[in-house]
């Protein structure tokens, strides 16, 4: 399959839903199995710190003690974890406890080669597995509203119960191809935010020199084709100086050099320049906070 084709709504019709079991409760795994939960889904989480799941407990939803037993009961497995070698390490423990035939759906931010390295792992140890890689485009609140974009990838032809599940946690699914492209697309994607969010940071810090602040320039976008709803979020963050984190600017960073990995370096000059910047963010500290900190430390530079 190649190309992108849109599809928003679940082929499973009057199928019965599946069990799904989610590794990894952080912001975003937390919210899907929340929505799984509304729409009456059985659900079982894991955590490495397993206190993220205890507000989730409810009928319906069981937190396992480890990824085996989370998985042991599930046709579909979501992996939410933070990056590639966790991801990894996980499913390696889960993987003798997945029923046969069951669908692994991928949806953190691996890039290319980690993808690339995790679907080697299951075609090799389990091939009845259906490997789905199914990065989302979006971040806690809109995820938490179910409001995500899948970026799905890999046999859609027998995703029906994937699909039902991704109904349930998003507004759209983009089915994008074979395995692999919709971690591909994920890199596009974000690789475009985080020059956006950058941007807009210096954008907010020439405002500030000029004599205008955040809400004079959302006023100046605002009605216009540069005002992006994301942009209006960041610029009221940085209004208020509350940097609870819709991304942390650890995961933006990790995402960027992704990016720049999996691209030609040559034609990714800006986003070189924002890994090294992001990087120094971190560096002292601003890493745990959303990614619009990084006017804050624009600010603070000399």
């Amino acid at each position: 399959m190649t190309g992108a084709s849109a599809q928003s709504t679940s082929n499973g019709g009057h199928m019965k839903q599946p069990e799904v079991a989610v590794l990894g409760l952080g912001a975003m795994g937390h919210a899907f199995a929340g929505n799984l939960l509304k729409k009456g889904f059985a659900v079982y989480g894991w955590n490495r710190s397993p206190e993220k799941g205890e507000d989730l407990r409810q009928p319906g939803f069981t937190l396992a003690d480890s990824p085996a037993a989370a998985v042991s009961q599930a046709s579909v497995i979501i992996t939410m974890l933070p990056d590639e070698k966790t991801t990894h390490e996980v499913l390696t423990q889960a993987l003798h406890a997945i029923p046969q035939g069951a669908t692994v759906c991928q949806m953190g931010t691996l890039g290319v080669e980690g993808t690339e390295k995790l679907h080697r792992l299951l075609s090799e140890q389990r091939p009845d597995i259906l490997f789905l890689d199914a990065p989302v485009s979006g971040t806690k609140a809109p995820a938490e509203n179910a409001q995500i974009t899948v970026l799905a990838s890999g046999d859609r032809s027998r995703a029906g119960a994937a699909e039902q599940v991704f109904a349930a946690i998003s507004k759209a699914t983009l089915w994008q191809g074979d395995a692999g492209a919709g971690s591909r697309m994920k890199l596009v994607v974000n690789s475009w935010l985080i020059g956006l969010m950058q941007s807009l940071a210096e954008s907010e810090r020439l405002a500030e020199s000029l004599g205008f602040g955040p809400q004079d320039f959302w006023q100046a976008l605002e009605g216009g084709p540069l005002a992006a709803p994301y942009a209006k979020v960041k610029l009221q963050m940085i209004e208020s100086g509350d940097f609870s984190p819709q991304m942390q600017l650890i995961w933006a960073l990790k995402d960027a050099k992704l990016a720049v990995d999996a691209g030609n370096a040559a034609q990714l000059p800006a986003l070189e320049n924002i890994t090294r910047l992001w990087q120094q963010a971190v560096d002292d500290g601003l890493g745990e906070q959303d990614l619009a900190v990084i006017s804050r430390y624009l600010a603070e530079r000399q």
